[in-house]
């Protein structure tokens, strides 16, 4: 229940922040940046990955919430991490730990359109972070892994270049 009112937030707050592009109150011609972003991140606080430790998920049994005490800016966006030391190893390297295609869902990518990822449903895969939509999303990348790693990186160049933030690089 609290996820399905998250999204219907973030579906208001993308509604509300088009209708205040467009209006022109933010001092932006209408049309003037993408709601759509390299990198995903939480549309009230701007956190990558919902706040989830991205070092976690290549450590720990499960991703764990980092704290605003440990946050790195990279990408154009705030990531927030468990410890110091899990920032330093991101800080050298961001480009290993953090979600392939900026967070955008894989299977999405692969079938030429752009979704955000969910921090919880992930795959590492060669020693990579993908990120998915939906469960099912993540169960038809189970079945063929080559194909949809292959599609997604033919698709990305072009979907990417309607996003707004600095460019997320390619895997």
């Amino acid at each position: 229940m609290t996820a399905m009112m998250r999204q219907i937030g973030k579906q208001i707050l993308t509604l509300l922040g088009t209708g205040l592009v467009v209006c022109g109150l933010f001092g932006a011609p209408a049309g003037a940046a993408s709601l759509v972003t390299t990198i995903v991140s939480d549309p009230l606080t701007g956190v990558a990955i919902d706040g989830y430790d991205p070092i976690t998920y290549f450590t720990e049994s499960e991703p764990q919430p980092g704290s605003p005490d440990n946050e790195y800016y990279w990408g154009g966006v705030p990531w927030y991490f468990v410890s110091e030391a899990n920032r330093d190893v991101f800080m050298r390297a961001p480009e290993v730990y953090a979600p392939q295609y900026g967070g955008h869902c894989l299977m999405s990518l692969a079938r030429g359109y752009l979704s955000d990822g969910k921090p919880r449903l992930y795959v590492l895969e060669r020693m990579k972070l993908y990120l998915f939509y939906s469960a099912a999303n993540r169960e038809a990348f189970l079945i063929s892994k080559d194909d949809a790693i292959a599609r997604a990186a033919e698709n990305w160049p072009e979907l990417a270049k309607d996003l707004s933030g600095p460019p997320a690089d390619s895997p």
